[in-house]
């Protein structure tokens, strides 16, 4: 008979959980594994709230398998490290982001790209490599194998810093992948939400001209002059679409809703590069004279390595950029899902689990 989420390991621990695709959460009580000697045992104290974790509650994507603990965006302090464990020591900051597992051998983890293994494993809602259910963030702790636990650098809060443990890296890594870093370029980064208002500041810390695409006339003030961009295209104006047209050299697509590309192609120069990060729930139609006709690319980019994972750390600690965070409680997670799903948040929420998770 299979073993209860609360016998199944050794260690009790408390979070909370969503029992179904009504996506409410709720106290959950379930258990972690020992410290293995690959292992760094984590005390949480803060966990982002990503979109993905909005989608898995409520099973939009279709492959949820309940009781779910959600949150990939995590910084806490190594409470235990394993006899093996070279890279980390106990009281240190880290962070734990969206995958905690990897075959470790296939093409993809000997090139540092273990977001892309076959076997990968996600920090929630996955099967990890002990063959048992991962559960994530919003918990008291966590246990990961070392490779996938990435050093917090001095400077970079645990509270705003924790997003970019998802939202920082997705827009990184296709940056650097897609040459999307040369200064002075133009790059137009089409939705502003947690995912956009970060590209906004890696762009410019690049040394790129950024431009915020977004449906919201409301958002130019806070896009110039609190996020740094350069200029505001509003998407929905025809005008200033047909003005903006072949002025940009890249662009970021956050947009997680249906939407059309072409207007979005019809911005980008000969040779200029489309790159989708967004996750629609249907397919989108890609037309393909403007792609011909102007030597153009549309590519797509899921977070990054682990290597890449730490070298943005590293980065964002450098110019110092972070996410804008709402705080909120543990109690409150339903209410900021709630806001999250109407794009009511500037531009992440944050748990502060440590001062507010406690068993009932």
């Amino acid at each position: 008979m299979p073993k209860s989420p609360e016998t199944e390991h050794p260690n009790k621990v408390f979070g909370w959980a969503a029992r179904d695709k009504s996506g409410l959460l709720s106290p959950f009580h379930f258990s972690r594994r020992d410290n293995g000697e690959n292992d760094v045992t984590v005390k949480i104290l803060y966990c982002g709230v990503c979109h993905t974790d909005l989608h898995t509650i409520k099973n939009d994507w279709g492959y949820s398998f309940y009781p779910v603990v959600p949150g990939h965006e995590i910084v806490g302090i190594a409470t235990k490290v394993g006899k093996n464990v070279t890279k980390f020591r106990e009281g240190e900051r880290v962070g734990v982001g969206v995958i905690t597992g990897s075959c470790q051998s296939c093409e993809s983890c000997n090139q540092d790209l273990e977001n892309y293994c076959p076997q990968m494993s996600f920090t929630y809602n996955s099967i990890g490599s002990d063959g048992t259910k991962t559960y994530g963030g919003y918990s008291e702790t966590i246990v990961v194998d070392q490779r996938f636990v990435l050093r917090f650098p001095e400077g970079l809060p645990s509270d705003s810093g924790a997003p970019l443990l998802c939202a920082g890296i997705t827009v990184y890594s296709p940056m650097k992948y897609y040459g999307m870093t040369e200064p002075g370029k133009h790059l137009g980064v089409a939705g502003l939400g947690g995912l956009g208002h970060v590209a906004v500041k890696i762009g410019k810390a690049f040394g790129l001209k950024v431009t915020v695409i977004s449906s919201s006339p409301s958002k130019e003030d806070e896009a110039i002059n609190r996020l740094g961009a350069d200029s505001f295209l509003v998407s929905s104006d025809p005008q200033k679409m047909k003005a903006a047209v072949g002025t940009m050299d890249y662009i970021i697509d956050t947009v997680s809703a249906v939407h059309a590309l072409f207007p979005l192609l019809g911005l980008l120069k000969v040779n200029g590069k489309l790159v989708t990060l967004g996750l629609p729930e249907k397919p989108l139609e890609l037309p393909i004279f403007p792609l011909v006709l102007g030597r153009k690319m549309v590519g797509g980019s899921d977070i990054g390595g682990m290597k890449e994972t730490q070298e943005m750390l590293g980065f964002c600690a450098k110019h110092n950029i972070t996410a804008d965070i709402e705080l909120i409680k543990i109690d409150e997670i339903n209410t900021a899902m709630d806001r999250l799903a109407k794009s009511d948040v500037r531009y992440r929420f944050v748990i502060d689990v440590a001062n507010s998770l406690s068993p009932p």
